[in-house]
C-alpha cells in the first residue's frame, strides 16, 4: 500500500493566500452618501458591521439620509465626514468630481481615498464613456490629492441592488486599483466585508480608465435584458 506523502506545514503556510486585512474597526465615509450608489454602499457596509458616515454638502441632507438608513450610519457636511473617516469612498456626481476633491485636499490628506466615479455621457443611442484630461475620474482625484492614498474601486455595482433590503447578497467582484498596495488590500478586504462581493486587484491606477468605462457596457447589458448585472473575474 502507497503511504501518502508528508506534508510540510511550513511549505503549505507558504503557498496559502495570505489572510485578509481586518478592516472591521475602520471608519467608512461615503462622499455623496445621499446619492443612489453613495446610499447603497453605505446601507451595505453599515449591514455588515462598518460603522459609516454619510457625507454631502449640508450636514441636515446627510443626517436625514443616514436617519432613513438606520444600522448606526451617521451624517455630516463633507468636509467633516472626510475627517471623521480612515477610508473614503468618493461617490459624488462626475459634474462635481474635480470641485469637491480640490475643496477637501487638506481632509483628505492621510486618507485613504476610494474612486467609484464613473464619467460618463448620455445621448439617444444611450451612454458613453468619457476620458478626462488626467485619464481617469481615479487619476483626477490622484492628482487633485496628492497627499492622499488614492484607490479605485466598486464602480461596477447596481444600486438597484445595493439599496434593495430584501437581497441578502450582492453576486459580483469588485475590481480594486492603485499604486499603493496597502492601500488596495484594505479597499479588498472592505468590498469582501459585503456579503457575495470579493476584492480583485485589477492593476495600476493608470488602469482605472478602462474599469470606468466598461460601465457604458454593463448600462446596455442592463436594459437589453432588465437585468442588474456584476461582474466575476474566474480562475481567481
Amino acid at each position: 500500500m502507497t503511504q501518502p506523502e508528508s506534508v510540510n506545514p511550513a511549505a503549505t503556510a507558504a503557498t496559502a493566500p495570505p489572510a485578509p486585512l481586518d478592516v472591521s474597526a475602520l471608519v467608512v465615509g461615503v462622499l455623496g452618501g445621499t446619492g443612489d450608489q453613495g446610499r447603497g454602499l453605505a446601507y451595505r457596509l453599515a449591514r455588515a458591521g462598518q460603522q459609516v458616515v454619510i457625507g454631502s454638502r449640508t450636514a441636515e441632507r446627510a443626517e436625514a439620509a443616514a436617519e432613513q438608513l438606520g444600522l448606526g450610519v451617521r451624517g455630516a457636511d463633507n468636509a467633516a465626514c472626510a475627517r471623521e473617516s480612515d477610508i473614503v469612498i468618493v461617490a459624488v456626481p462626475w459634474e462635481g468630481h474635480a470641485d469637491t476633491l480640490a475643496a477637501l485636499r487638506e481632509e483628505l490628506a492621510g486618507k485613504i481615498v476610494v474612486d467609484c466615479v464613473n464619467p460618463l455621457g448620455f445621448d439617444k443611442q444611450g451612454a458613453y464613456a468619457l476620458k478626462p484630461e488626467e485619464g481617469s475620474a481615479a487619476q483626477q482625484a490622484a492628482a487633485l490629492l496628492p497627499d492622499s492614498r488614492v484607490t479605485a474601486a466598486f464602480h461596477h455595482l447596481s444600486a438597484v441592488l445595493l439599496q434593495d433590503t430584501a437581497v441578502e447578497e450582492i453576486d459580483t467582484d469588485v475590481m480594486v486599483l492603485g499604486d499603493d498596495r496597502a492601500a488596495t488590500d484594505a479597499v479588498q478586504a472592505l468590498a469582501g466585508r459585503i456579503p457575495g462581493m470579493r476584492g480583485i486587484f485589477a492593476g495600476r491606477l493608470r488602469n482605472a480608465h478602462q474599469v470606468e468605462s466598461l460601465v457604458a457596457n454593463l448600462i446596455s447589458v442592463n436594459r437589453r435584458y432588465k437585468a442588474h448585472a456584476g461582474l466575476r473575474v474566474t480562475d481567481v
